[in-house]
């Protein structure tokens, strides 16, 4: 669990990048959020993974190659080992297999390097509050993969039903969300703020047994909502 200072909590965060010029630059600017404590910097997954087990850590903020151990090993390794670790990926990578790859191994959240640092900082808090935060390029991208998968074979329903307990509100949020929008994304369209969408979410996903974003891009698409 995150630290308290001055009665606010503060996240253990780890910065996990290959390239110093990265690294060090990234860890000093998150070091200046009030809520974010850097505990460590890593060069590869090695390092990470002695950092977290030297702990306590909240959220690691990960590369995806990296040598030695590459990101997506880490993570997985992370989340079997030290599932209260979050992992938000921050990488150059958008591509099917980069994401997915992440996504599967357990990554709360997956950002590209386009990120600015507000961005990021919301992925990290996001992430450390058990949410998903996902780049809208790779929203776009699960949704296109998702929409390939979620295509009926002939013969077969082209719509898959989902809880009959789903509130209005709650299908609305499922239908942004497949939609590729974010958290605040959905809070403005529905003009609701974002700790009721987060309400939603939670509510959402606990009835239709949804495990993460991703999940319910798919989910979204194949009830036929998005």
């Amino acid at each position: 669990m995150s630290e308290q200072t001055g009665g606010q909590a503060r996240l253990r965060v780890i910065v996990a990048d290959d390239q110093a010029a990265v690294r060090e630059p990234l860890a000093a600017v998150l070091g200046l959020a009030e809520d974010i404590d850097v505990v460590a910097a890593a060069a590869d997954g090695a390092e990470v993974l002695a950092a977290v087990a030297a702990g306590p850590v909240d959220v690691v903020l990960m590369d995806l190659r990296m040598p030695v151990l590459d990101g997506i090993e880490t993570t997985r390794r992370l989340t079997e080992e030290h599932p209260e670790v979050a992992v938000v990926v921050l990488t150059t990578f958008a591509d099917d297999d980069s994401i997915l790859g992440a996504l599967g191994a357990g990554a709360r959240g997956y950002l590209t390097k386009n990120a600015g640092r507000q961005d990021i900082t919301r992925a990290i808090r996001a992430a450390g509050a058990g949410q998903s935060v996902l780049d809208r390029e790779v929203q776009n991208r699960l949704l296109a993969t998702a929409r390939a998968k979620a295509a009926p074979a002939p013969g077969e329903a082209s719509r898959q039903p989902l809880p009959d307990d789903l509130t209005p509100r709650e299908r609305e949020v499922l239908t942004l969300i497949g939609q590729g929008l974010s958290n605040r994304g959905i809070a403005e369209q529905l003009f609701i703020s974002e700790a009721t969408v987060k309400t939603h979410i939670n509510n959402l996903f606990a009835k239709a047994h949804i495990r993460d974003r991703a999940d319910a891009v798919r989910r979204a698409i194949a009830a036929g909502l998005a």
